[in-house]
């Protein structure tokens, strides 16, 4: 199974200056893992396919801070 929020760990030197980010994340779009568009995909009506920028829900990808998450767990 795939994940749109990918993770890396970049290299961490000793001799860096500032505390070093262990772990960075990035987000991949949704058309990446479909190879091409298959007919008849389910289609948004207009109103809501304006508002979510996308006319198929397979492409559709809300952006979520992953900060944000955080603090929500922290607060519970």
């Amino acid at each position: 199974m795939y994940s749109y929020r990918k993770n890396f760990y970049p290299y961490v030197s000793p001799f860096d200056p500032c505390p070093p980010l262990t772990c960075k994340q990035y987000v991949t779009p949704p058309n990446l893992y479909i190879g091409f568009q298959p007919p008849n995909l389910p289609q948004y009506s207009y109103k809501e396919a304006l508002q979510k920028g996308t006319l198929w829900p397979a492409f559709y990808d809300p952006y979520y801070n992953p900060y944000e998450t955080r603090q929500r767990e922290e607060e519970k």
